[in-house]
Parts: structure tokens; sequence; C-alpha cells
């Protein structure tokens, strides 16, 4: 039993002790001096070192043209073309350095350069810390990385995953782009650079802002979150999540997209964007909206797909599938939409129908016209199956006018003098001043003009082989008192621009909302650079590949 206890006592005393020397602090090891003195006026307690000093410690090679060496402290003050090597990564130049084996601390200033494969750090003081691989400086920096120049007061470097963090004002130049922010993460191996505060890009292109990003500085490649946006000259992108590729000048935004034109006076939203800066083409979908302000007004044009191409003076707006569009005075639908500025036309294309004040018109085809001189709505053409319908005001039945073609023009925004040519028809509602009804007029002619006022009928003019009478309401029978073909679809009318969507692009955005609200949850926490696949092998003090 005691031979057991002694031999327990034995193991754990090997033990304490193995550990006890592992725990020890490495001696800092003189290689080579061409003089070896001590001085006990100019070095008290150490020995002077001069000519060709070089040093090793614990897998660092520190070489200089004089040292103080302080061996019970396991200290080495270096002076003079002073340089500090770790592997194959790590070079460390300066006019003063101070090294601790015990602490395995090293501090280095008078024109201090750092050295890796991958940058040149110069400042004039810098500060290693061996036992976390960590470098860190406090006054004014310039890093050279490849293309890239970063110039901080202060920064730190991760030896291990390359990295430097800077948390006080930085600026990194590109020959093509400037950016400048408060926290910047930067991988000088990838190149990827990761914004985690208030950040500007700037370049000849265009500017950004971002309150959380990453920026691909090889690729040109970008990912911007919180607060984040893109400007052109003339247009503004907006969006809870933007791409950027700066090689193809293109973006793409997703949800709460706005896109603002100020030079054309508009603006596009939409829960998805891309746009094409070299090709000046945009493409909307997801709730899209286009806004654009004409005559002191907003015109509001939404269709599940909205497209934008052209530079200005020449842009074309296409809206495809199920589009509404709303105007204080006018609204309409149609399958889809085509509106350019330099030929100051917006055609309606495919089942298009139009309510002008209390009026609904329909046809095969509508022509919005404009005048590029006043940029103010001109004229209305309709082609083919021309039909005006509006409520009696007060009765129940329907003024009605069918036609081939309709050419009418506007004054001050409203539609005011209009022409239905050949095989026109009529049905209207004759009432005196006292809104008494005097008859129904029905007949036909070879065309009619209508004068509005205050979106009210004013006058009404038949020409050429006017045929039919005035009737009392009596003799003409209810079967008689609308044309074949007549359709209302007052209920459809868009009212307000809180109408241009339909009720089920409503229900969807409900969804989209959500998710929204879980992205915007997600962003406020802090973006987490992705591991790098370089590691560094603390024995050997170099770099190893990740298989």
């Amino acid at each position: 039993m005691k031979k057991l206890v002694d031999s327990i006592r034995f193991c754990l005393i090997i033990s304490i002790t193995s550990q006890l020397l592992a725990q020890a602090p490495k001696k800092i090891i003189i290689e080579h001096s061409d003089f070896f003195t001590v001085n006990q006026v100019e070095a008290p307690d150490a020995a002077l070192l001069t000519g060709n000093v070089r040093m090793t410690h614990d897998g660092v090679i520190m070489t200089c043209n004089k040292a103080y060496y302080f061996q019970k402290e396991n200290y080495i003050k270096a002076f003079g073309n002073v340089q500090l090597v770790q592997g194959d990564t790590l070079y460390l130049n300066s006019k003063y350095a101070e090294y601790s084996g015990n602490v395995k601390k090293a501090f280095a200033t008078g024109n201090a350069v750092m050295s890796s494969p991958d940058a040149t750090l110069a400042t004039d003081t810098i500060n290693f810390d061996r036992n976390v691989q960590e470098v860190f400086y406090n006054t004014n920096g310039t890093i050279i990385n490849k293309e890239n120049t970063l110039k901080s007061k202060s920064g730190r470097y991760y030896v291990s995953e390359k990295k430097f963090r800077f948390l006080t004002a930085v600026t990194l130049t590109n020959p093509t782009y400037t950016i400048k922010s408060n926290h910047l993460d930067y991988y000088s191996n990838s190149g990827h650079s990761y914004l985690l505060g208030p950040s500007t890009i700037t370049s000849k292109a265009n500017y950004i802002y971002t309150e959380k990003g990453f920026y691909d500085t090889k690729k040109n490649l970008a990912h911007f979150l919180n607060k984040s946006y893109i400007k052109y000259d003339d247009r503004l992108i907006r969006g809870d999540s933007l791409y950027y590729d700066r090689n193809r000048e293109f973006a793409s935004a997703t949800r709460n997209v706005k896109i603002t034109d100020s030079i054309n006076r508009g603006i596009v939203k939409g829960h998805y964007a891309e746009i094409f800066k070299k090709k000046d083409s945009m493409y909307v979908t997801k709730r899209a909206l286009a806004v654009n302000f004409v005559e002191n007004d907003s015109v509001y044009i939404h269709g599940k797909k909205l497209m934008v191409t052209g530079k200005e003076g020449n842009r074309i707006i296409r809206a495809f599938n199920n589009v509404r569009f709303y105007k204080t005075d006018m609204s309409g639908k149609c399958d889809s939409i085509h509106s350019s500025t330099k030929e100051a036309l917006t055609k309606l294309i495919g089942n298009p129908i139009l309510w002008n004040a209390e009026n609904q018109i329909t046809g095969d085809l509508m022509h919005l016209i404009g005048n590029s001189k006043t940029e103010k709505l001109d004229s209305l053409k309709v082609i083919n199956n021309t039909f005006i319908v509006s409520k009696d005001t007060l009765g129940t039945g329907f003024n009605q006018v069918k036609g081939q073609n309709l050419f009418g023009k506007f004054k001050d925004g409203k539609l005011h003098d209009v022409d239905i040519v050949k095989n026109t028809e009529v049905i209207y509602y004759m009432r005196n001043d006292q809104q008494e009804l005097i008859g129904i007029n029905k007949n036909k002619s070879s065309k009619i003009n209508i004068i509005f006022e205050n979106n009210d009928v004013e006058t009404l003019t038949f020409f050429q082989d006017v045929d039919g009478d005035l009737f009392p309401e009596k003799d003409l029978p209810e079967n008689a008192r609308k044309f074949r073909g007549l359709v209302w679809r007052g209920d459809e009318r868009i009212k307000s621009k809180d109408d241009i969507f339909p009720p089920e692009e409503n229900m969807d955005n409900e969804k989209i909302a959500k998710q929204t609200k879980a992205a915007a949850d997600k962003a406020k926490t802090p973006l987490k650079p992705r591991k790098e696949t370089v590691n560094y092998d603390k024995k050997k003090g170099t770099n190893k590949n990740k298989k």
C-alpha cells in the first residue's frame, strides 16, 4: 500500500514539474554579436551587444546594430536597423524596439514598418503581442495592400486571420474609389472589407452610403444593409438590402426599394429592383409603383413588372400585367403600358379603360399624347370600338356614346373637347336647368363633338347623316336604352392613390411586411465576417494552407 502511495506521489510530482517547466518562459538566446561588454554606466544590469546582433526566441529572430540584454528580466532593448522576423509571415522593422521574452510582447518605434506577404504597415509605433498574435498601433498609419491604400490614426492586425480592424476614422483608397468608415474590418489576403458603422464609398460612377456592408475589393462586389443607398448623377437607389457589381455597373435592391429620379422628377418603388447603369435600364417588380410629377400633380403607375430604359430625353417606361394608373382627375387599367418621353406618347395596350371624372372610356387601344414643350397632357386618342359611358346624374340610366375612333383635347389637364368619328351612336338623358328630365336623345351620325366643362357635358353636336330623335322617357323602353356591349365598370374605378394596388397584392404585401420586419431585426445584429481559410501555425510561426 505504501509503495502504491509513493508511486502516485511520484507521478504527481513529475506531472506538476512538467507543467511548470512547460509554462516557464523560454530564455532569449543571443546567437551572435561582434562585441559583448558590460557597461554599468550606459546599461546598468545589462549586457551591451554591438555589431550584427542576432537573437532568437520561441520562433522569432531579432537583429539590430546594438542591444541591451537584461538576462534576469529576459528582456531586450534594440537600437538601429531593428528587425523582428516571425516565420515567413511577419517582418517588423524600426529604429528602436523592446522585446520581453517573459510575456512575448514587442514594442517598436521610429519609422516602424510591419510587412507580411500581403500588406505593409508604416507608422511611428507598433505593438506586437505574440500570445494572441495581434499587432496594434495608435499613431497615424498607412497600409499598402496591392492597389489599396489604407490610412488611419489607429488600428489592429490579427496575424492568423490576416485581418486589419479599425475602430476610428479610416480611409481606403483605390484607383477607382475611396472608402471612408469609422469601423472597418479588412482582410489583406482576400481584399474583403466589412463596413460596420457609418461608411461612404465615393467614385466617379457613384456615391454609396451604408451603415453595415461588405465590399470585395478584388472582385468589386458588394452587399449593403442598414440605411444604405447608391447615388448616381440622376438617381438615388434605396433598399433594405443592396447588391452592387462595380465592374458591370449593376445594382439590385430588395425590400422597401425606392429609386428617385431627380432629373425626370419621378420615383419608382417596389420590393425588388435591378439597375444597369451602363444600359440606362431599370427593372422593378413585387408591388412595383412608378410616380411621376406632371403639372403640379402626381401620376401613379402600377404593374406586376416595371421597366425603365434609355437616357434622359429618350426614356421609355413599360409596365406589364394588370396595369393600373391614377391621377387626380383621371385613372385607368390595361394589360400593359408603353410610355416614351421622346415622343411624349403613352400607349395603353390590352383591354384599356379610362375614367375621366365621371366618364368611363373604353376601346381597343388608347394613346395619351403630351406636349413635349410644355410637358403637359395634350390629347387622347382611342382606336377602334370607342365607348363613353356615364351614369345619368339623377336617374338610373346611362349616357352612352359609341363610335369607331375618338380624338380628344385636354385643357388644364382635363378632357375638354372630344370628337367621336365613324358610325357614331348616342343615348343621352337631356335635362333642363332645374335638372328635370326633358327626354332621352337617341340617334346616329357620322361624327359627334362633345364639349366638357367642369367635368360635365356642356354641349353635344352631331355632324352629317343625323338620324334619331328625342324620346319622352315613357316612349323609349328599357331594352332600347342600352347599346349592345355596354359594360358598366364603376366598381373597378381607381378613386385614389391608395387603390392603385389590387386587393390580392395588398394581401401579399402583408407577407412582405412580416419578412421585412424579420430582416430588419436580423440587420440589427453585427455583421460577422466569414472565417478565412488561412490558419496560423503558432509552433512554426508560419501559415499553413487549409485542405
